[in-house]
């Protein structure tokens, strides 16, 4: 099967993040706010082409004042670094349907490489006869290698933010004709 281009449908769609707060809990958020471009043949993904960027300033953990603090210079600093953006870079099949996907993430300057787990969750015609396909991924990436260092010592001992940033996302993609 040939290469398709697919797009991502964000209302069928999320990317969302956890983090542990206070050593004790966690708090969740996700990004509303994202696109990616995606040229692949979903029932084989180790040719595909994938990238995708999400908008900082779209994040929201329902929380007005955490949500501004984390656009703001201790955390994303959006004024200069408004996005992250992820760029498909090594694609390995570990099982059926399941991949393991490397990138370059990019995110506040600093550009690294990071592995996601893939998993292709089907595919199907919607009512109007459009193809569309179905991803999930996560992965865990240290704050801290991107410069995201802000925290607080608590004085019970430990930090008040994890460096450890839990990543998933559900993608529904629809294909390009």
């Amino acid at each position: 099967m040939t290469k398709k281009q697919w797009a991502v449908d964000a209302s069928h769609s999320a990317i969302d993040f956890s983090v542990r707060h206070m050593m004790i809990s966690k708090v969740k958020g996700t990004f509303h706010t994202f696109d990616a471009k995606v040229e692949a043949d979903v029932n084989d993904l180790t040719s595909a082409d994938i990238s995708f960027t999400i908008n900082l300033n779209s994040v929201d953990t329902r929380n007005a004042d955490r949500d501004a603090h984390l656009r703001g210079v201790d955390f994303f600093d959006v004024e200069k670094f408004p996005s992250l953006a992820f760029k498909a870079i090594s694609i390995v099949k570990t099982g059926e349907g399941e991949y393991e996907i490397a990138g370059e993430v990019s995110l506040h300057g600093v550009t690294r490489t990071e592995t996601f787990e893939v998993t292709y969750e089907g595919s199907g015609k919607d009512p109007w006869g459009n193809a569309r396909a179905g991803f999930s991924a996560k992965s865990t990436i240290k704050r801290s290698d991107y410069g995201l260092t802000y925290n607080a010592a608590l004085e019970t001992g430990g930090v008040l933010i994890a460096d450890d940033i839990k990543i998933s996302l559900e993608i529904e993609a629809v294909e390009q004709v």
